[in-house]
């Protein structure tokens, strides 16, 4: 969608300045061939009556040539889609004139909220119901949720804690912007940033309503404070100003993914993929703005969207949440959303979203104007580690509503960095930026009265525009030293692959792996490992990790270096929450002990929506009665019948339809398990159940899954599983490639390691490129 006005008149420009072009579009119409009858063949009555086709076909052919000539002149296609872009008619607008001195107060009339304030404010726009993301983002303490409606929101949309702007509210505030505002747009939350300040606002979050905060907590991402008692008095690693040319970087690269880029980034500079040679430093206190990152689904454009997908695989991006928050010197940009970004008052006049330009370019060509204003103030933008998860909907949306980006942003990012103003006023270069990019064709003269409204009504709203101070970019750069330099050397952090089909054209070998990770490519592995990590961590992430969404590994001692986590084999199951909540778009959880080898490419027919557990291997799973048992075996007992009877109602009615007998406890080695996503809400309530109560693994794993589902809904992929108690002597002879797992089988050395890849090559050839 996009949302222009046209000029309906001419009117005069000040004196010197250039003509503002606009968009015009120009009716086409039809004319039907007509045959005519017989026809007399003289070469000059020929040409008479086919003078038009001639015309026609000359006109065709020096257009042809014009094109070439421009696209050998130009070097690229960027300069013909300009070209494009800006065939427009030319107006001469007057710049807006405005008396600052005498705008008067709005005050709120007209809602129930006028005496309400509070300093700290997350604005969403809502087009449906409250989401499950935005009713979270609602119960975090100290902020206030305010969400700005349009004409596609449900007139009856409600949610307690959160104050919601319908329409018809919005047109009651009394703001001049409203008169230029779209109907159906999230750029909207123009209103609602106007009534955060007005009502107390210091801070401002702006958000969408699919974003889950990592922790629920926004002040343990983002710097909230940047003064007082709470503020973080720290150095911020910050990118080199040493190439002046640099006008824009891809802010991924530095949080491990090389090969994502984000909406907004110019397309010249997508192949730029190599971290920095080195950083430098600047002090705290002026990230006005502070863009945080989405794992999940980042902000990436449509190009991205559609080349990088595999089918109807959703994405889930994960970036390195523990690389340092980095800061973009003057004369330096990223591209920056309204997905994720938290503005500090001295920054809110960059709050403002376009209204003349393509609905996806509207909050990116704010952040760039934005950006090259903050410079006046002496302010920067900070980008930080991932602040929340996004969830992929796999709903993308078309190339055209980015066209403003993909024509324009290169253009863009060179003009910023070489303006300047002589006003000496924030307010004034702000008005003056705005006349100027319309000049240049990167909106149109309605963002110019846009922006004249706009800041009439912060001012209106008791806003105080910022003071000025002088432009670095004008002053000499100080050389880096060694000794100013500081080093930082992104993670290599796994990502996606380009979403081509190759089944059909790459041999049976690579079809089959690409089947494999298209079916566990959302699924997370789990390992526990009982032998030496140092020797074998390594090796079961590069026999697993290309299958798998992730793996984890679990042992009794932790290994940083080796990303291992500590875990205790006779509770394993209590680490599994923690788990679930680390991954929560993840289809569902794959739980393997060492001793069990995984032949993935025989769970193809499993169902992941069901539970899979060896409740058919007998020598795994079997009921053991309590009479005449040790302690050990009383003392269980015991502790299952205490958790059954706190269980709510349709867990023990599950539980106790599946174990008829009290007599008897239910043991399962529980050496392999999987856990559906749809169940691990269940999962993690029985674990909440048992609380700090004595019960073993090999207890609380079948207790669990039959609480959980009856198994006779279990999936029976396990249950034809190789089992033994011991290894036999020849564990080639014993390993079969047909079965879904093998228990027994002990790894614990490299060599070890290699003698099991040649065997299960059986099944995956192209494990033996592995050694």
């Amino acid at each position: 969608m996009l949302v222009q006005d046209r000029e309906d008149g001419v009117s005069k420009s000040p004196k010197g300045s250039k003509p503002i072009r606009e968009r015009s579009s120009i009716p086409l119409s039809r004319t039907p061939n007509r045959f005519n009858g017989a026809k007399n063949l003289d070469f000059s009555t020929w040409v008479s009556e086919n003078l038009y086709k001639i015309l026609t076909i000359l006109l065709l052919i020096s257009t042809i040539a014009i094109f070439f000539y421009l696209r050998s002149a130009a070097g690229d296609t960027t300069t013909l889609l300009c070209l494009q872009s800006t065939q427009t008619h030319s107006i001469r607008p007057e710049f807006p004139k405005i008396n600052w001195n005498n705008i008067p107060a709005i005050l709120d009339k007209s809602t129930p909220y006028a005496n309400f304030r509070s300093e700290k404010w997350v604005v969403v726009s809502v087009s449906d119901y409250p989401s499950d993301s935005l009713r979270k983002l609602g119960r975090i303490k100290g902020w206030q949720v305010l969400a700005v409606g349009n004409s596609k929101t449900p007139k009856d949309w409600n949610l307690k804690g959160t104050i919601f702007l319908s329409l018809e509210m919005q047109a009651k505030l009394g703001f001049r912007v409203v008169d230029y505002l779209p109907y159906d747009s999230y750029v909207r939350k123009t209103v609602g940033y106007l009534f955060a300040i007005q009502h107390g606002a210091k801070k401002i979050l702006d958000m969408d309503d699919r974003g889950d905060v990592i922790g629920d907590d926004i002040g343990k991402h983002f710097d909230v404070e940047l003064i007082g008692e709470d503020a973080r008095q720290e150095v911020i690693l910050q990118y080199s100003h040493d190439n002046p040319n640099r006008t824009v970087v891809n802010p991924y690269i530095h949080f491990g993914q090389r090969s994502v880029w984000p909406r907004g980034l110019p397309l010249e500079n997508v192949g730029e993929i190599g971290h920095e040679e080195f950083y430098t430093e600047i002090f705290g206190g002026k990230q006005l703005i502070q863009q945080g990152i989405s794992n999940g689904l980042p902000d990436v454009d449509s190009v991205f969207y559609f080349t990088r997908k595999a089918g109807f695989e959703a994405f889930d991006i994960r970036f390195d949440e523990h690389a340092p928050k980095v800061a973009l010197p003057q004369g330096m940009m990223v591209p920056v959303n309204s997905f994720n970004t938290l503005f500090h008052s001295s920054a809110f006049w960059g709050l403002m979203l376009p209204v003349s330009v393509s609905t996806m370019a509207s909050d990116v060509l704010r952040g760039y104007w934005t950006q090259r204003l903050l410079w006046e103030i002496g302010g920067y933008v900070v980008v930080y580690p991932p602040t929340i998860h996004r969830y992929d909907r796999i709903e993308g949306y078309p190339f055209s509503e980015e066209k403003d980006l993909h024509v324009n942003v290169g253009r863009l990012t060179k003009f910023l960095v070489a303006w300047r103003s002589s006003k000496h006023r924030l307010f004034e270069k702000i008005l003056e930026l705005s006349y100027a990019m319309a000049e240049e064709g990167f909106w149109t003269v309605q963002d110019v009265k846009f922006t004249a409204a706009w800041l009439q009504d912060l001012l209106a709203v008791g806003y105080m525009q910022p003071r000025l101070m002088s432009l670095e970019l004008d002053r000499p750069r100080a050389s880096i030293g060694h000794g100013d330099r500081k080093e930082f050397v992104p993670q290599k952090l796994p990502s996606v692959h380009l979403g081509v089909e190759e089944i059909g054209t790459v041999n049976y070998e690579i079809a089959n792996l690409i089947k494999w990770r298209k079916n566990f490519g959302n699924v997370v592995l789990i390992i526990f490992c009982s032998g030496p990590v140092e020797r074998t961590a390594l090796e079961w992430r590069l026999l697993y990790g290309r299958i798998f969404k992730t793996v984890i590994i679990l042992s009794d001692q932790k290994n940083v270096d080796l990303a291992v986590e500590k875990g205790n084999l006779d509770y394993m199951y209590r680490y599994a929450p923690k788990i679930f909540d680390r991954y929560t778009s993840a289809e569902g959880f794959l739980f393997l002990q060492d001793d069990t080898i995984l032949n993935y490419w025989n769970l193809l027919q499993a169902d992941k929506s069901k539970l899979w557990i060896a409740n058919k291997v007998s020598k795994s799973w079997h009921a053991v009665p309590v009479a005449n048992k040790s302690d050990w075996f009383v003392k269980q007992a015991d502790v299952v019948k205490k958790v059954v009877a706190t269980m709510p109602v349709h867990l023990q009615v599950n539980y106790k339809e599946s174990m008829k007998s009290d007599e008897t406890l239910t043991i399962c080695s529980s050496e392999i398990f999987y856990i559906p996503r749809r169940f691990v809400s269940d999962f993690v309530d029985l674990v909440n159940l048992v609380g700090n109560l004595d019960m073993h693994h090999k207890v609380a794993m079948p207790m669990i899954f039959t609480a959980m589902d009856s198994p006779q809904n279990f999936d029976s992929v396990l249950n034809s599983m190789i089992y033994k108690k011991k290894p036999p002597g020849n564990l080639t002879t014993f390993y079969s490639a047909e079965a879904p797992a093998i228990h027994p089988w002990k790894v614990s050395s490299e060599q070890e390691f290699i003698k099991l890849i040649r065997v299960m090559a059986a099944g995956d050839p192209l494990l033996m490129e592995l050694v």
